[in-house]
């Protein structure tokens, strides 16, 4: 992204510094001390994100990718397929007010996670869910909630349960888009970000379909 106008013998190594100066910037932060994460891809982040905003005890959701093969994906990259990343939403919490068991319970049922192509309108790799986790104890709790959710569902699950590995927040404007007030053009018409969102939402048909497998179970579904 950026041109270097050194000395050749400098070039290299100002070259590195640069990009890692990139990555650093796009980094997730860091969590407040006490806070622990979650992430979980469950399709669209924007939704994702606008569900766990609203629990009590989260203190933040970021939208990103990870889990493929590119650092630093831009969101055209992804979508376009190929780089093997999942859209995600990496969820800061206090585990003093709500539990990590709640919040995998809450995804489970806050997806169709007995869809391997993609999530309801969207479809493709990058749609897929999946929880990550970064050990035994993280891991041993997922399965524990993955299993919860495929006995009260009564069908198989395909949710897999995978290594966390390098979170990439996506571009500025899809943080918050749930509640943004940018003027965008869509399909529907110019609207306002908040307002393209919901609309989106209903269009793509997620809380008609979560509440379709889960009932009154569906934490979020009409939202």
């Amino acid at each position: 992204m950026t041109r270097i106008a050194y000395l050749d013998f400098f070039k290299p190594t100002l070259l590195f510094s640069l990009i890692a100066l990139v990555s650093l910037l796009r980094a997730a932060p860091a969590p407040a001390a006490g806070s622990e994460t979650l992430t979980v891809a469950g399709g669209c982040f924007w939704c994702v994100e606008s569900d766990f905003e609203s629990v009590p005890g989260v203190t933040g959701a970021v939208s990103g990718f990870t889990g493929g093969t590119i650092a630093n994906p831009t969101y055209d990259q992804v979508t376009k397929g190929g780089t093997g990343h999942y859209e995600a939403v990496q969820i800061t919490f206090d585990p003093a007010r709500v539990s990590r068991e709640t919040l995998l319970s809450m995804f489970f049922r806050s997806v169709d996670p007995t869809d391997a192509g993609g999530q309801f309108c969207d479809r493709g790799d990058s749609y897929r869910t999946a929880i990550f986790v970064s050990n035994t104890a993280e891991k041993t709790l997922a399965q524990q909630a993955k299993t919860n959710a495929q006995n009260a569902l009564g069908q198989q699950i395909v949710t897999p349960i995978l290594q966390k590995g390098a979170f990439y927040p996506a571009e500025a404007y899809h943080q918050d888009y749930y509640k943004g007030k940018k003027l965008v053009l869509t399909r529907f018409g110019p609207k306002r970000q908040h307002s393209a969102y919901k609309a989106y939402r209903k269009a793509c048909g997620r809380d008609d379909r979560v509440k379709q497998l889960w009932g009154s179970d569906a934490p979020f579904a009409g939202s």
